[in-house]
């Protein structure tokens, strides 16, 4: 995952401050997930659960990524559209589509999580963080082509 996020930063990175906030606020994300799953370069020593404040920062890290993604990106994307006449393609709609069909159980993960404490009962965490690895990984995909033509729709409006 961080392999492809790099490639994506690179390849799309400083094309658009919209693409830009994009590329941040997901570099940050999967930063804490790979603190929270003990991925390199973050391993732990010792097979142990996280701490009750991790879970509760990547919970809200999750809740802010996906709120970002849903309003203020969008509506960055829509208000830079509206100033160059350029309106949204069938495969962006159904790019977005798809993206939204991950949010829902990335937010019961956050749900579940948020307010954990030593009393949270963890016996299937293991399980419902890899769940949330492949949920991000899907939608880091969905939305690498989602940049694509967003970028390809901002570095070249209708009519230039």
């Amino acid at each position: 995952m961080l392999s492809k996020f790099e490639q994506v930063q690179q390849q799309w990175g400083g094309t658009s401050d919209v693409i830009d906030h994009w590329l941040m606020s997901r570099q940050q994300l999967l930063i804490d997930y790979c603190k929270l799953a003990g991925l390199p370069p973050f391993e732990s020593s010792k097979n142990q659960l996280p701490e009750a404040s991790q879970l509760q920062l990547f919970s809200q890290q999750l809740v802010d990524y996906i709120s970002a993604g849903h309003f203020k990106i969008y509506d960055m994307v829509m208000a830079r559209w509206n100033d160059t006449g350029y309106s949204p393609t069938e495969d962006i709609s159904q790019l977005y589509v798809r993206i939204t069909q991950t949010t829902d159980p990335l937010l019961n993960f956050a749900d579940r999580y948020c307010d954990a404490d030593e009393a949270t009962t963890m016996d299937s965490f293991d399980q419902h963080l890899s769940a949330v690895g492949e949920l991000i990984e899907q939608r880091f995909a969905l939305e690498d082509k989602l940049i694509e033509l967003i970028s390809e729709s901002l570095a070249c409006p209708p009519g230039a």
